[in-house]
């Protein structure tokens, strides 16, 4: 298998990415998701685990700063149904269109392979997205790092990497 073959990420399950306060999104479809699995209305839901900002539900955090849902040496207790953003990790817009941003991510993440450039990670990133039905449309209930438009997924898709500003 050479390198361009190879996955461009591969969960090591740290944990990394459930640390902070950046915003975990639940979307309407991870709502449903995460109340079917846990047995909870969506109110019910939000008052044990979420919180409201800029007008959407997040998933609250523990006073150690991780997912409320991460638990330490076993990973995330609701990874079926964990929502969109967490599935998509790391083909976050930001990785998909800036190479520096994948950068940063890749000494944050030990799952994102090292030499993977950054055209085959936003090729594959693309890829991944579609596949799993994780592209998102609506600015205000879902993940803007979900958000690609047509064009630009096109463009990445085809190992065609955009620039922050959209340009070549």
């Amino acid at each position: 298998m050479s390198i361009k073959d190879e996955e461009a990420f591969d969960c090591k399950m740290c944990g990394h990415c459930c640390l902070g306060k950046g915003g975990i999104v639940v979307g309407p479809k991870d709502l449903a998701r995460i109340c079917a699995h846990l047995g909870l209305t969506s109110q019910e839901f939000e008052a044990a685990y979420g919180e409201r900002r800029c007008g959407k539900l997040m998933i609250r955090t523990d006073s150690d700063n991780y997912c409320i849902f991460f638990e330490k040496d076993k990973g995330c207790s609701v990874h079926v149904a964990k929502p969109d953003i967490c599935r998509a990790w790391p083909f976050f817009r930001g990785n998909l269109i800036d190479s520096n941003s994948l950068t940063m991510a890749k000494d944050f993440c030990p799952g994102i392979r090292s030499n993977v450039t950054h055209a085959e990670f936003a090729a594959q990133g693309v890829r991944y997205l579609r596949e799993q039905g994780l592209l998102a449309r609506d600015r205000n209930a879902e993940a803007r790092a979900l958000i690609i438009d047509d064009d630009e997924a096109a463009r990445l898709a085809q190992d065609c990497p955009l620039t922050p500003a959209g340009t070549r």
